[in-house]
Parts: structure tokens; sequence; C-alpha cells
């Protein structure tokens, strides 16, 4: 399971674990603007009671405002791809879950990435995943399925069916800054409020203030 931190990756979780899956948790530290989504993504693994492992990677290039601070954060909702996008990055942590999956003959390796009401990132449209999976059997032995359970839903669907399964929103992080309470004006937590509005539910992660 690529865990992130984020409530997507959250459900994506809790959907393969109510499929029978054993899951891995993998965790990349990046070198993103924040550690809070890692420390919260060690807290989801466990609280669903999943070994983990972070996995320290660099991206000297930067290319994205989630590495370079230099970038302004975007505030507005929009269709194009927006800055905080980090060019190959799911490519990058696919290959390195295909490499963990076949060394541990794991079945599945499961992203939480979603197509609909998302931020325009290329590397989260279906037409990638099918890609991927193809390139990813032709070139490892055996058999290991890139599953993406969330990808056809909006993100007030994926909200709504993580209430079902009981997923812990509260440790969860969507935010881009890194502070004590998430910034409420970052595109991240505008998507999040719109989820959780058109989902009639009401944040918890907000509800600690």
């Amino acid at each position: 399971m690529l865990l992130s931190g984020g409530l997507d990756s959250a459900v994506a979780l809790t959907v393969a674990q109510s499929k029978g899956y054993k899951c891995f948790c993998l965790i990349f530290d990046y070198g993103q603007r924040h550690k809070k989504e890692i420390t919260q993504a060690k807290k989801i693994a466990q609280a669903a009671g999943c070994d983990y492992q972070i996995l320290k990677i660099n991206f000297p290039w930067k290319g994205s405002a989630l590495l370079d601070k230099k970038i302004k954060i975007p505030q507005k909702l929009g269709r194009k791809v927006p800055v905080t996008y980090v060019p190959g990055r799911n490519i990058i942590f696919l290959s390195f879950a295909l490499s963990f999956a076949e060394t541990i003959k794991a079945q599945a390796i499961f992203i939480g990435a979603h197509a609909q009401d998302y931020s325009g990132y290329p590397d989260c449209r279906p037409e990638f995943l099918l890609a991927f999976n193809q390139m990813a059997q032709a070139g490892i032995v055996g058999k290991v399925a890139i599953q993406a359970p969330l990808l056809r839903q909006s993100k007030a669907q994926i909200i709504a069916l993580g209430e079902k399964f009981g997923v812990p929103f509260k440790l969860t992080w969507s935010c881009y800054s890194g502070g004590k309470y998430p910034c409420g004006k970052c595109d991240s937590c505008r998507y999040r409020a719109k989820g959780f509005q058109e989902a009639g539910l009401d944040d918890p992660a907000l509800l600690t203030k």
C-alpha cells in the first residue's frame, strides 16, 4: 500500500483490507515541504494494524511547489496541472513498490489515485495506471496487479466510502502546509472541504481545533 497520510490512501488501505489483503505500507520521504504527512501516515498504518517502512529518496532537480519553497502554493481550484505536481512521482513510487512487491511475492499494489475532482495530476489518470500495470507485468517475474480502487470516484464518494469503513479521518492530513492545523486555503484543503461538504459530513481533522 502506497500510504501518503492523505485521506485517499487511507481509504484505499481500508478497501484493500476489506478484500482480505494483509497490507504492508510504504511511506515516502521525498523532500516534501513538511514531514507532517509522514507522521500522520505512520499513525494511519498503526491504527490499521499494518507494518510500514519509510523510504527516503531525493528529487534534487525539484520542479514542484512541494519540493521548492520558492514556488507559491496555489489557493484556487482549477483544471490545469498545478505547480504542486511532482514530475514522475507516481512512476517512481510505483516502481519502488513493484520491486518490493516482487521481492516479498505480494499479489497487488494499492494506490489511492483518483481522476475525478482532483488537481489534474497526469500520473493519476486511468490511462497512466493501465499502461503502468501492463508494463509491470512485462518487466517482473510473476504477477503483481496495480490496483487503484478509488480511480473513478469523486472526493465526496471517497469520503463516504471511508465513513462506511470507519477510516480515522482525524488522522489524515491533506494540507500542503505543515502547521498544527490545516491552512484551509491551499487547493488541497479546498478539495477536501468541498468533498466533505458534498458528502454531508463534518471533517474530524477540523473539529480538533
